[in-house]
Formats: structure tokens, C-alpha cells, sequence
């Protein structure tokens, strides 16, 4: 998860993110990064890394296969994108803002060998064109979603599923909701299918 402009968030949006971006890493026993700011007044999407095993758990829920393009947004150090090719043949592209994360997940994909199939984009995904992915993965806060929710309507096609972690997109009715154990907490993954999600 990382950083992307958005000028229409409220001056105060950007405190309750701080907020709810230390309040989960202390959920997790971990600390920040310290060379990725967790305030920005530009931003929606905090950096917090997703941990593993709530990544394995979205590509089952998802069920995400060699047949999918997973599009991330704000895509972090690009760990949703290696486990779509390395555990399930699909290709990926993640948008990320933040240059020193684009450059953590080039390495990884590279060291990786999934550079023929997975692609990082360094940039704001409200500019991304989404109409190639069959699957797009969201850890956003509310208002990012809200913000976000026409742009999926207008280019996602019909059957395409979006997974969101911890918050969901309002106004929309999840065709899946389980929870995943993380230091001793239960938090949700939403899957929506697009064209079902009312």
C-alpha cells in the first residue's frame, strides 16, 4: 500500500489517517517506515505493509488464476503482485507513488524472475487506465474508495472482482466477506464482482 495524490481529501483527513496507520501497525508489533512519511495532505493510501499470510489469503478468496491481470493500487514494495505470479501464473501491474517503494519492487520482481509477467508503475492511480485488469486489489481507507468508486464503475469490465482489505467501498454489497487473523484480531477482506455489486 502506498501513496497517491488526491487534492479533494479535507484538511482533516490526513490526521485520522496518521491515526489509523500507527494504530495498525502497533496491531501488528511493527514501526512505521521512517522514509515513507504516514502524513501526507496529498494522500489516500498510507504506506502499510499487508502482511503474508492476509496475501495468500486474498488470492484464494479471489481465487486468482494464470488467467487474471491483478492490477494493485498503491501497490507498496509490490508483495500482492509477486504472490499473483509466483503462487498463481497471473500477471500484474501496480501503480505506486512513492519512487523509493517503485524501486523496492522493481528489485523484488526482479529477483524474483517474474519481470516478463509483473510491472510496477510509478504514478497516481486515479490516472491509471484499469480496463485491462480482471482483478484489482485495494488497501485504501474509506474516503480513497468512495473517491475511487466511479473510476471502477466507468473502467472495469462486467465480472471483475476487487478485493479490498479492512475497509470497504460504500454503496457497494460484497459478494464475499471473510476474516483473516492478524495479532490476535480478525480483519475482513471484501470481494466485490463488478455488475453484481448493488
Amino acid at each position: 500500500m502506498g501513496f497517491a495524490p488526491r487534492a479533494a481529501l479535507s484538511a482533516a483527513a490526513p490526521l485520522a489517517v496518521a491515526g489509523i496507520a500507527l494504530s495498525f501497525c502497533a496491531s501488528l508489533g511493527a514501526q512505521p517506515r521512517v522514509r515513507v512519511p504516514l502524513v501526507d495532505q496529498r494522500s489516500v493510501a498510507p504506506y502499510v505493509p499487508m502482511p503474508w499470510h492476509v496475501v495468500d489469503r486474498i488470492m484464494e478468496v479471489v481465487e486468482v488464476s494464470e488467467d487474471d491481470v491483478v492490477y494493485d493500487l498503491g501497490s507498496g514494495d509490490g508483495r500482492i503482485l509477486l504472490r499473483a505470479a509466483k503462487s498463481r501464473g497471473a500477471r500484474g501491474v501496480g501503480y505506486e507513488i512513492d519512487p523509493a517503494l517503485v524501486e523496492e519492487a522493481r528489485s523484488a520482481i526482479s529477483a524474483a524472475g517474474v519481470q516478463d509477467r509483473v510491472e510496477v508503475r510509478e504514478g497516481d492511480f486515479f490516472d491509471a487506465d484499469l480496463s485491462p485488469a480482471t482483478v484489482v486489489t485495494l488497501f485504501l481507507i474509506t474516503s480513497a474508495q468512495r473517491q475511487l468508486r466511479p473510476k471502477l464503475l466507468e473502467e472495469l469490465r462486467p465480472g471483475t472482482r476487487v478485493a479490498c482489505y479492512m475497509w470497504e467501498i460504500p454503496g457497494w454489497n460484497p459478494s464475499k466477506t471473510v476474516t483473516v487473523p492478524v495479532s490476535g484480531a480478525a480483519h475482513p477482506i471484501y470481494v466485490y464482482r463488478v455488475g453484481s455489486h448493488q
